[in-house]
């Protein structure tokens, strides 16, 4: 089978048993962990479609994006930035949020101390932790399911635990809430690329 077809099935497969159970569950995770507010901005939006789904099931909830890459079919209003700098002001926001985005960046502290200026109240975040080299491995496998359909960037940069909070603390947040429960794929597949590999945090400053 060529690379082409390799990489359609694939995604085929992914679709299937992933994409469609991501949004929702993804969605009622970050929702449980959402303090109250007004005003959200999901960085690394994507589609917009978890943005929007958590926009529609909090009342008085308003989520705008900002994309590398805007798409013109984003399900909520979306701005343009270079992966770095965010075009907002201080504070314009009452929190920000990424979802898997942060392991994409090559330079994630810069992006978080950028989301925590135009922040007033708090940062959310789902990503994953990688303690061992299988876990490396296996959070590779998944970033190349998932994403090489779509030419997306591959770094591959990952953290532990221990990472993350070297990453929180040099951009002046502390993690105040955190779930490592969220039962992205059903069994089995669960018991290779669920549990201890993702976890949502919320942070606010120290």
């Amino acid at each position: 089978m060529s690379d082409s077809g390799t990489i359609g099935l694939v995604g085929a497969f992914h679709g299937r048993l992933v994409q469609k159970r991501r949004v929702p569950v993804l969605s009622r995770s970050l929702t449980a962990l959402l303090p109250a507010a007004a005003s959200l901005l999901d960085v690394g939006c994507g589609d917009g479609t978890i943005a929007k789904t958590i926009e529609e099931s909090v009342p008085g909830m308003s989520v705008s994006g900002a994309e590398f890459l805007p798409r013109a079919d984003c399900a909520v209003q979306c701005l343009g930035f270079d992966g770095v700098h965010l075009p907002y002001p201080d504070q314009s926001f009452d929190g920000c949020m990424f979802v898997d985005v942060l392991h994409h960046s090559r330079d994630a502290l810069a992006i978080l101390r950028e989301t925590a200026r135009v922040s007033r109240d708090f940062i959310l975040i789902k990503d994953h932790l990688a303690e061992t080299r299988f876990d490396h491995r296996t959070l590779r496998f998944m970033d190349w399911a998932g994403n090489r359909e779509h030419a997306a960037e591959l770094p591959y940069n990952y953290f532990s635990s221990r990472d993350w909070q070297e990453l929180y603390r040099a951009a002046g947040l502390r993690e105040v809430k955190v779930n490592r429960n969220i039962p992205l794929y059903p069994a089995p597949i669960s018991w290779v690329f669920g549990g201890k590999l993702h976890f949502i945090a919320l942070l606010r400053e120290l």
